[in-house]
């Protein structure tokens, strides 16, 4: 007995100390078994998603408005002042909302809403709309307006529409054009005079939007700005090493500060170099056995914590974008798929403050699973 007494001690101890899983690790664990059979874009799941964005497209309230005034007269409502993309909460969001159908349609024709997709998209892409916007963004207190976030989603619907073969996307892409223009001349204007890169995980981050602009540049052979995106590229971002992972995400983040540096360093280096470049800046992704929890969203009602649904697909696209590229990168699909299956159940849940956006992240994500 005296023998027993100690022993049953010490494992009463160990069960103590022993720390159960988080929910988030769990999930990660549980979402790897299957991510390859579960991160698929199907005429199914395009039906479910295509419906989050046409229903707001052209909702023009609740809205905000990131705007300056001059004076009162600068005063007006969403629509008066964005006709072409007044609905989905806000400017960027209304503007990847258009994106995601006209990639959808892209890809499904058939989609369900197909038809009612194709006239809101003529209504709203409409010259006399697009001239209303360029007019926007000439005012003189514009000139930093959605930089260079919504500028980026722009370049990416440009992309879309170029990539399009229909009739309507011809027609679209040429309403679109004046407004492409002015944004591919704000880029040209503000590369040069940006010091230093923005690292942050929200709208501002700029690897994300050097991204998007290149491949719309590099898609429509836009020279001049593709040189610039990869020489400002090299300028913020050759010389860095040993990203801290440890730090992400903070609280409010949708785009993963350390995973868009290495989505624009993939685009603008050769592979050779990018391999060497990639290994310094996050060495243990090189690890088959690493893992990385998504980030938990506790309340999907409030709007900025819902942001941690959208660092998930960030995540899972730049992820999937590295394996891509890099075969010995491979492992990284199931952690990208992991990151996708904790968020995608749940961005359908009737809440306006993660239905106006996710459903872009979302799709994008599941586009990048595909180019294997």
């Amino acid at each position: 007995m005296r023998y027993l007494l100690p022993l049953l001690g010490l494992v009463l101890l160990a069960a103590c100390n022993s720390e159960p899983a988080s929910p988030a690790a769990e999930s990660t664990a549980t979402s790897t078994k299957t991510a390859e059979t579960s991160t698929q874009l199907t005429l199914v799941e395009a039906n479910r998603l295509a419906g989050l964005p046409l229903k707001c497209m052209q909702k023009e309230y609740p809205n905000k408005l990131n705007q300056v005034l001059k004076d009162s007269t600068d005063l007006a409502g969403p629509e008066a002042l964005h006709p072409a993309f007044y609905g989905c909460f806000d400017w960027h969001s209304a503007v990847h909302g258009h994106w995601m159908l006209v990639e959808l349609l892209r890809r499904f024709p058939q989609l369900e809403a197909a038809a009612a997709i194709r006239q809101k998209l003529a209504e709203n892409i409409s010259a006399e709309h697009i001239a209303a916007e360029v007019a926007y963004f000439e005012h003189p207190m514009a000139k930093s307006f959605e930089r260079t976030y919504g500028w980026a989603w722009l370049l990416k619907l440009a992309e879309a529409l170029h990539l399009w073969d229909d009739p309507l996307a011809r027609e679209l892409e040429q309403n679109l054009q004046p407004l492409t223009d002015l944004l591919v001349q704000r880029y040209l204007d503000f590369l040069p005079r940006l010091n230093y890169p923005i690292r942050v995980g929200e709208h501002t981050n700029t690897g994300f939007g050097l991204a998007f602009a290149w491949d719309y540049a590099h898609t429509v052979g836009a020279d001049s700005l593709q040189q610039l995106i990869e020489a400002r590229a090299r300028d913020f971002y050759a010389s860095d090493a040993a990203c801290p992972l440890s730090w992400e995400p903070s609280g409010y983040d949708f785009l993963s500060p350390c995973l868009e540096e290495a989505d624009i360093m993939r685009r603008v280096l050769p592979e050779t170099e990018f391999r060497t470049w990639f290994k310094a800046f996050l060495p243990q992704l090189a690890d088959p056995d690493f893992r990385w929890a998504p980030g938990e969203v506790s309340d999907r009602k409030d709007g900025k914590l819902v942001h941690l649904d959208g660092v998930n697909f960030s995540r899972a696209w730049c992820l999937y974008g590295i394996a891509n590229d890099l075969p010995e990168y491979g492992h990284l699909r199931q952690l990208a798929a992991a990151h996708l299956n904790y968020s995608l159940p749940n961005i359908v849940d009737g809440d306006y403050e993660g239905e106006h956006w996710l459903a872009s992240f979302a799709i994008y994500a599941l586009i990048s699973a595909e180019h294997e």
